[in-house]
């Protein structure tokens, strides 16, 4: 893909392309890169600017610690919970698999059931309607259906607070607007190493991340960034200001779907695991090869909510029902600690925890997921104009204010890394958004199927089998 009319790299663009045009070759020391600005040396550096200007150093020292203690007070009161306290953090997520083809765990909506819109979305949800229509006869492999209807697309919010943590996570996700739906199939769990194995074996596809950046693509990148490797989470060690995405995330040679963390990393033992450092196209190519196709944002989330209305998350209002972590997402201080009080430190295999109305693993959490729309933070104001939108297919274009220059496809489900302190995205209306050329270590993917694709798949392999007897 082409990126000549982006503009120069802005601090704290973790995409494939920001990470290659760093002036810094590859090889710098990473704890430049990831220490941060500690208060010291904040502190340190402004006082030699202020006494060469000829301020009183003692006075202003004196005034910035009491700004800091102030901003210290506000952030730790403003992200305390306004909402009775949960339960304690015993950590009570499955130590074994959830058998993802068991369908006796969860509640499957019946066809026309309405599911009552949530209490706290505060407006604007009206109750979901599935269709009437009956569903095709069998169900493709790994897959569960998804009758489709009509419902209330966008983000809920529990309470006003809600909007000023995790990234302003509802901004983009509204207004509220109704979507109708066709029906489809949907896989249960992302696409595990295991399965995108069994196509590269099949096919010798290569991914984005195993190639070697071509100069054409990313003008200005010195030529000893150019070589292939992906966008890895790398924690720092101590707590670090949250504005700029280098504290964290690096661009690492030889990080790919089979070293997801660099080359010293592997996915050996890990075949149910979710795949990851998985470009857009590497998704479709994939999606292609196994006879379906991915979502559309429509499609994704309504497939999340199974069949509930306006709730805050897949599985209902509360993000931990009695006490039980119900996704796996990040706990402890982001980004230097995760506790793991879920269970898991970073990222988890499939279907560890309980799935949602409609038998899907994994909506919220561990990996975010590629959609087939174009990310535009106006475009449900253009859906709402359209009062009820039927099959929506995304925009005809991308546009990120903050990134004009960059493409970007529209991610859904947040990650491992989601956070009230960070990046709330687990909220099952919310958006997220990512560089069609990059891949990271907390994004994969799942597919659908039509139930055109899928009587076509069963008359082929009917066809196969005939011709094989």
């Amino acid at each position: 893909m082409q990126h000549l009319n982006r503009r120069p790299v802005r601090l704290g663009c973790p995409c494939r392309f920001c990470q290659l045009a760093k002036d810094n070759p590859i090889g710098f020391d990473e704890l430049a890169l990831r220490g941060g600005l500690d208060l010291k040396t904040t502190v340190k550096s402004a006082t030699k600017k202020h006494q060469a200007s000829g301020v009183n150093a003692k006075a202003w020292l004196a005034g910035v610690l009491i700004a800091v203690a102030v901003v210290i007070w506000f952030v730790v009161h403003r992200s305390a919970p306004a909402v009775q306290a949960q339960p304690p953090a015993v950590p009570e997520a499955s130590s074994t698999p959830i058998d993802p083809s068991a369908s006796d765990e969860h509640h499957h909506p019946a066809d026309g059931e309405m599911d009552g819109a949530s209490e706290l979305s505060g407006g604007g949800f009206e109750a979901t309607v599935a269709n009437m229509a009956g569903r095709p006869a069998g169900t493709p492999p790994g897959m569960a259906w998804i009758p489709g209807g009509e419902f209330s697309m966008g983000a809920a919010q529990h309470m006003d607070e809600m909007n000023a943590v995790g990234m302003q996570a509802t901004i983009d996700s509204r207004p509220i607007h109704r979507v109708y739906l066709d029906g489809f199939f949907m896989d249960k769990t992302d696409v595990t190493n295991a399965q995108f194995a069994e196509f590269v074996k099949a096919t010798g596809y290569v991914t984005v991340a195993e190639r070697k950046p071509d100069p054409k693509d990313f003008p200005g990148a010195p030529p000893e960034n150019l070589v292939a490797g992906s966008v890895v989470f790398a924690p720092p060690d101590h707590p670090v200001p949250l504005n700029d995405y280098f504290q964290w995330w690096t661009y690492i040679p030889g990080a790919n779907w089979r070293h997801p963390l660099g080359p010293d990393s592997n996915i050996t033992g890990k075949g149910n695991y979710p795949v990851v450092q998985i470009a857009y196209e590497d998704a479709l190519a994939y999606a292609k090869w196994a006879g379906k196709r991915l979502p559309t944002e429509a499609e994704w989330e309504f497939a999340a909510r199974g069949g509930l209305s306006g709730k805050l998350y897949a599985w209902g209002d509360e993000f931990r029902p009695h006490g039980k972590w119900m996704a796996n997402t990040h706990q402890g201080h982001f980004p230097d600690t995760d506790t793991g009080e879920d269970k898991f430190v970073g990222i988890a295999p499939v279907a560890q925890f309980p799935a949602n109305g409609y038998g899907l693993f994994d909506m919220a959490g561990n990996v975010w997921q590629w959609t087939t729309d174009w990310y535009r933070p106006d475009y449900y104001q253009q859906l709402k104009s359209e009062g009820v939108a039927r099959n929506p297919q995304g925009p005809d274009s991308a546009f990120d204010p903050s990134e004009p220059g960059h493409p970007k496809k529209v991610h859904r489900g947040g990650s491992f890394l989601c956070t009230d302190q960070y990046c709330s995205r687990y909220m099952v209306g919310t958006r997220g958004k990512g560089d069609v050329d990059t891949g990271t270590n907390h994004l994969g993917f799942r597919c659908v199927m039509t139930p055109a694709q899928w009587t076509s798949a069963r008359s082929s392999a009917k066809t196969r089998s005939t011709a094989g007897n």
